[in-house]
């Protein structure tokens, strides 16, 4: 095997590898020994079915532990723990004997409604890059392979298959690439499976400037390009742009396609070996992979997922430190989603689990087998949009609100589970609201009208408005959390784990708020993001917009207390920033720091107040001190000139404001950076005073002006006039002529 390549293979045979054998496998080479191997879904778990097979989450799959999805683990900021799951992930499938399980997903929350926003990160590219490079690192560990998802654009369900994502080159670059970047260059996954969507206009799986020119020769990207299950739309473009492996099977109809375009000389043959290579490099890769030795040790990944759990559980508001709770306390348990929990999306992710726990169960296991329950709804959704279904097993909708009720007013604390309804968030369409069920609500605040001390605990893949962020005193944001969530949640319910988790989305205070409403999925075919880089919090900070709970917030049952933050350049000119964190208060506790930066002056592109640069999590004992180092790259303090057609670090002083949260910030310092030495391309097109800015042309210039017209007049006639373009107004400043020699002078080569 180490030595067959594609010069080995006919041309028959080639094609045929570049496809897979049936939904799940690649194909070997039987007469070169060359095995089959077998792909999976993921990516929070091993979704490997072992009879009929589909992409959607239809048909069974085997027991595999179902970890939080990435909601909720990206809410942990913390990737060694992705990469501890990464490496239980690459264990489960090594004894599967599967290659490549496919995950993570990375792509931008760019609004709350994408139905698939539960296996995303973050609305931040660094959160979301950190994150799935961890993830990526603990797969592969394992010798089994990642596959870095959907490049690129893919922020929606709705028409996901044909509609184009129409993004300007800095937002594409800034926001939308940069995570991939991020994973590619610090993690080398085994392959990237590229998206259904059009970007721009070109279908994903047939544009080389995406899948060659950026992808492997900007990011130095050395694995193999799998198509999305479907997406393909011609293979014969697609294979030379960079495609190198369609999935799933086709027949034998795209193979021949192939084959007949090489022999005709529509294709060139060479292209073809590319991806067989590839292709033949991945099996390599797998079938290097010793033996795993079985069976999985299903009570130690169960604990890692509740680990996992716990650390991604987002305390919202704790008003009068109502939580912890002591198990002596008289608690109301209320709500069928503690009963019937939430714990995993719907669709190619969906996990078989190995168990499940739930909250009421894990509640009664602390505080006793008589802690009363009271469903107060039933679960799935009614005619009405974000309403809870009236009738069903769990019997008449009012009987079981007053009971709920009742079972309130006669407790100390009241705990509600609410959520929003499965059959609301799957892959495959996109949510229409971000309401909980009007039932729910009105359960809440029922509840709450009659026992003050009420506490809300929501399930939930994407964010949702809370209208009552304001009035019940303790809520946790309790995401989807995996099989082992309902231990998890007791766990940061009682005071056993001391919530540290931060929201990587911003919870807004309703959804016209969101960058992209009233454009959001698009129309005819087009989805506009002309919110540009204002997505998320960026969106909300430039706006100055207010929020429910803004990104980066999470509480702790203690606090902290932030010195003063300290930042300098080091030798490969990254800006390594220190401050030290003190646990002020009486529980040992984790921490988020938050790196945010600002362009301190006139910058030549619109920014956001503030942008995460990076961050960093620290475990203190009550009392202690330590310094945190966050290390932000040169590289993620870069803009995108589309002038240029590159990245550039704007020369400049920049503010440094280290905090808890995007809207929580303890200590700012600042720091000069010399930035790029930038020569725009300078025509006759070009303004008077992007002539003036040049450096070779532009100091000349000024001195003729200057000599000609006197220091003071000509500061007020290119005030006025400096906008114009150069070859326009001839006689000003100078004569056309001369203008031409100075045009000439600026486009003489002088490096960048």
């Amino acid at each position: 095997m180490a030595d067959v390549n594609a010069s080995d293979l006919t041309l028959e045979e080639k094609a045929s590898l570049t496809s897979g054998a049936d939904f799940w496998h690649l194909k070997g080479v039987e007469r070169l020994g060359l095995a089959q191997i077998m792909v999976t879904d993921g990516p929070h778990g091993l979704r490997k079915q072992g009879g009929s097979t589909d992409h959607l989450g239809l048909a069974a799959s085997i027991p595999a532990t179902c970890f939080p999805p990435a909601v909720a683990l990206g809410s942990s900021w913390d990737a060694a723990l992705a990469e501890r799951i990464g490496v239980a992930l690459g264990v489960e499938s090594a004894i599967e004997d599967v290659a490549v399980i496919l995950g993570p997903g990375i792509n931008i929350k760019r609004s709350p409604l994408c139905g698939r926003n539960f296996e995303y990160f973050s609305e931040d590219p660094i959160v979301s890059g950190v994150m799935g490079a961890g993830l990526v690192r603990g797969i592969q560990s394992q010798g089994v392979g990642a596959s870095l998802k959907h490049f690129a654009a893919n922020q929606q369900e709705t028409d996901r298959l044909r509609s184009s994502s129409d993004v300007d080159p800095r937002p594409l670059r800034e926001i939308y690439l940069r995570g991939f970047e991020r994973v590619v260059k610090d993690a080398q996954p085994w392959t990237v499976m590229c998206s259904y969507n059009r970007l721009n206009g070109v279908w994903t799986s047939e544009d080389p400037w995406l899948l060659t020119q950026v992808l492997r020769g900007e990011w130095g990207f050395e694995g193999l390009v799998v198509s999305d299950w479907g997406a393909v739309h011609d293979r014969v473009l697609g294979l030379p742009a960079g495609l190198d492996l369609e999935m799933p099977a086709s027949g034998g109809r795209t193979d021949r396609q192939l084959v007949a375009a090489v022999q005709e000389g529509a294709l060139d043959e060479a292209s073809l070996d590319v991806a067989a290579n590839r292709v033949l490099e991945l099996i390599r890769k797998a079938q290097a992979r010793p033996a795993a030795s079985g069976p999985l040790d299903v009570d130690a990944h169960h604990a890692l997922a509740r680990e996992a759990a716990g650390r991604g559980i987002v305390l919202l508001r704790n008003q009068g430190e109502l939580l912890p709770l002591s198990p002596d306390q008289r608690i109301a348990v209320i709500g069928e989603f503690a009963r019937s929990p939430r714990y995993q999306g719907a669709g190619s992710s969906q996990i078989n689990p190995t168990r499940l726990e739930n909250a009421l169960d894990a509640i009664r296991a602390v505080a006793g087998a008589d802690v009363p329950f009271a469903p107060g709804f039933v679960l799935g959704s009614a005619d009405e949009p974000g309403a809870d279904g009236a009738a069903g097993a769990g019997g008449d909708a009012a009987a079981l609100h007053a009971e709920a009720v009742a079972l309130a007013a006669d407790a100390e604390v009241a705990v509600i589970f609410a959520g929003v309804p499965a059959e609301e968030e799957s892959e495959g369409f996109d949510r229409e609201h971000m309401n909980l069920p009007t039932a729910q609500l009105e359960l809440i605040e029922d509840v709450l009208a009659v026992n003050p001390n009420t506490v809300v605990v929501l399930s939930n893949g994407g964010a949702v408005v809370i209208p009552f962020a304001g009035t019940v005193p303790a809520i946790i944001e309790g995401w989807l959390l995996g099989q082992a969530g309902g231990m998890a949640t007791a766990d940061v319910l009682f005071g056993a784990v001391n919530p540290s988790g931060k929201l990587t989305e911003t919870i807004p205070l309703r959804l016209e708020d969101n960058s992209a409403f009233g454009t959001y999925a698009g129309e005819l075919g087009h989805v506009r993001y002309g919110e540009g880089v204002f997505v998320g919090y960026r969106w909300y900070d430039v706006k100055k917009l207010h929020v429910a709970f803004p990104f980066g917030h999470g509480l702790s049952y203690t606090t902290f207390a932030y010195g003063d933050a300290e930042a300098a350049v080091d030798a490969a000119g990254d800006v390594v920033v220190r401050v030290p964190v003190t646990n002020t208060g009486r529980v040992s506790g984790r921490e988020v720091v938050q790196v945010y930066t600002s362009f301190d002056g006139a910058s030549v592109v619109h920014r956001a107040p503030r942008e995460l640069k990076g961050f960093a999590v620290v475990a203190l004992e009550p009392g202690e001190t330590a310094t945190v180092e966050v290390v932000l790259r040169r590289a993620d303090l870069a803009y995108w000139d589309v002038r240029v057609d590159d990245w550039v670090l704007e020369r400049g002083t920049y503010g440094v404001q280290v905090g808890a949260s995007s809207r929580d910030i303890r200590s700012t310092t600042s720091i000069a950076l010399d930035g790029d030495a930038v020569r725009i391309p300078i025509s006759l097109d070009s303004s008077i005073e992007e002539l003036l800015a040049d450096p070779t042309a532009g100091p000349d210039l000024r001195a003729v002006i200057d000599e000609r017209f006197g220091r003071e007049q000509a500061d007020g006639m290119l005030r006025l006039l400096g906008n114009f373009p150069v070859g326009r107004l001839d006689g000003f400043p100078l004569p056309h002529d001369d203008m031409v020699e100075f045009v000439e002078l600026a486009q003489r080569p002088q490096g960048r």
